[in-house]
């Protein structure tokens, strides 16, 4: 145990904003979805307001703010116009394949991201292979997203580890509180470019006060933080 953290056997990275730089591109999507419908809302208002959320969950809250009911196709037209973006423009923070070269944990990914979506983002930037299909896990196959427990318990319970067991890793308070909610200790992740430096000094308090045990802006320092544990 160090800095009062057990050592993982398993590690449960979220997805968007940790593995991928998709933040601004995703938002983007969302922002461009509802402005067909006549509904303003900036990429930027976006990220800030709904980081973590599923793009149902979007939906919903838009919906009760503004009483314009949005097409129950709004999530699949929302991840067609991401994964359109994600062909030409998504990218990877820096570091991230090193570290799972060098990490042998068990790993997994949860994501509040549509199964489909998580798994093409995942190959557009070569990071499958690290995982396999078996080891992705989406709030489609859970009855409640992040930021219940679900998500995080099937992923623990479908590797045979207690949530005790679990490091996950998390770059919005949804996620936190999730991994929080499961019983898990949880760090987060400050690396992608959608967070400027005051926005990330915020972040990282917000998310502290909900229980990540450490932050990391790069995945050089969280690998290194890794290996002592």
């Amino acid at each position: 145990m160090v800095h009062g953290v057990p050592s993982p056997g398993l590690l449960i990275f979220d997805c968007d904003g940790v593995l991928i730089d998709s933040e601004t591109l995703a938002c983007q999507a969302i922002a461009d979805e509802l402005a067909g419908w006549g509904l303003r809302y900036e990429g930027a208002e976006v990220a800030k307001r709904f980081a973590g959320y599923t793009d149902q969950q979007i939906a919903d809250q838009v919906t009760q703010e503004t009483r314009v009911s949005l097409p129950k196709d709004f999530p699949l037209r929302v991840q067609n116009r991401a994964l359109e973006a994600f062909e030409t423009s998504l990218k990877t923070p820096p570091g991230i394949h090193e570290l799972l070269r060098s990490e042998q944990r068990p790993r997994c990914v949860a994501s509040n991201s549509g199964r489909n979506r998580l798994r093409r983002a995942l190959e557009i930037v070569d990071l499958l292979d690290f995982f396999g299909a078996r080891s992705l896990f989406s709030a489609e196959q859970v009855p409640q997203p992040k930021p219940a427990p679900d998500l995080h318990l099937l992923a623990a319970g479908m590797f045979g580890f207690a949530p005790e067991n679990c490091l996950v890793i998390e770059d919005s308070g949804t996620g936190v509180q999730a991994a929080r909610n499961a019983g898990m200790q949880v760090v987060g992740f400050l690396g992608a470019t959608h967070l400027d430096r005051s926005e990330r000094t915020a972040q990282a308090q917000h998310l502290s006060s909900l229980g990540a045990v450490a932050i990391f802006n790069d995945f050089k320092s969280l690998g290194d933080w890794l290996r002592q544990l």
